[in-house]
């Protein structure tokens, strides 16, 4: 049996893959060609670590992996930095933002270590970032941007003091959806129907609850309820589209019920 490969082996292959003789398809890879790998990687280590499986994380964990080694090297060609500067600069990073760990600086809890980080990265920056609301990712997905403005919004006192306000806000956002859409005004109710999501987003974060990830989980549930309905229905002989409604409500409760008897 082979020794296992070294993190320098794997910088290696890169290196070879996009050298002259190499992979043409790897060496023709840019920063922005592969904007979308990454974010595909991303969430399927998100899926493996849904799923409670330890070896298909793995797998995943190396696929994200092989993206920041990719982008490091096509930088190191173009002299810009290497995968040294990436690890160094996040080793300075980390040790100059926990001086609760690596100085005498001493913190309660996580949510001051949160404040203190903030507050170190706002030094940091100086006046780049001059908004409370700065540093947010233009390109995440909209619920969790939402989450994350929400939130860099809360740490200057810009935020409710009960969550009872926050509930009547999505109501007041939800009632004002419903005049938008008796209305019939489409651009009214997009923008009403925004504000309501926001408010929700809002919600979960002022209850410590990621919409991202809830809204993700929904979806996940939504598709194993359907597949449940589609597989009974084709067992039944039935085509979907024939089948009733009431039938595929049915359908749609036992797959509920069989969920919650599994969670038990």
């Amino acid at each position: 049996m082979n020794p296992p490969y070294t993190f320098e082996q794997l910088i290696g292959i890169m290196r070879k893959l996009r050298a002259p003789g190499g992979c043409p398809w790897d060496a023709e890879q840019t920063h922005e060609s592969l904007t979308r790998y990454l974010l595909e990687e991303t969430y399927e280590v998100i899926e493996a670590i849904d799923e409670k499986s330890s070896q298909h994380l793995k797998e995943e964990l190396g696929d994200l992996l092989l993206q920041p080694v990719f982008h490091a090297a096509i930088a190191e060609e173009s002299g810009d930095f290497t995968i040294d500067d990436i690890i160094n600069t996040l080793c300075e990073k980390l040790i100059r933002r926990h001086p609760h760990v690596f100085g005498d600086f001493e913190i309660k809890d996580s949510n001051q270590q949160i404040e203190n980080w903030e507050k170190i990265k706002r030094l940091e920056k100086g006046n780049e970032r001059p908004s409370a609301l700065s540093g947010v990712p233009d390109h995440l997905p909209a619920l969790m941007k939402a989450h994350k403005i929400s939130e860099k919004a809360s740490r200057v006192g810009f935020d409710w003091e009960h969550a009872d306000q926050v509930f009547a806000k999505v109501m007041e956002e939800l009632h004002e959806f419903e005049e938008a859409w008796a209305g019939g005004n489409p651009s009214r109710m997009e923008d009403e129907l925004g504000d309501l999501l926001f408010a929700i987003a809002n919600l979960g974060r002022f209850l410590s609850l990621n919409p991202e990830e809830a809204l993700r989980k929904t979806i996940t549930r939504f598709q194993k309820r359907f597949s449940y309905v589609e597989s009974e229905l084709l067992r039944q002989g039935v085509q979907m589209q024939n089948a009733t409604l009431e039938d595929m409500d049915t359908l749609w409760e036992q797959a509920k019920h069989a969920e919650h008897d599994n969670i038990s």
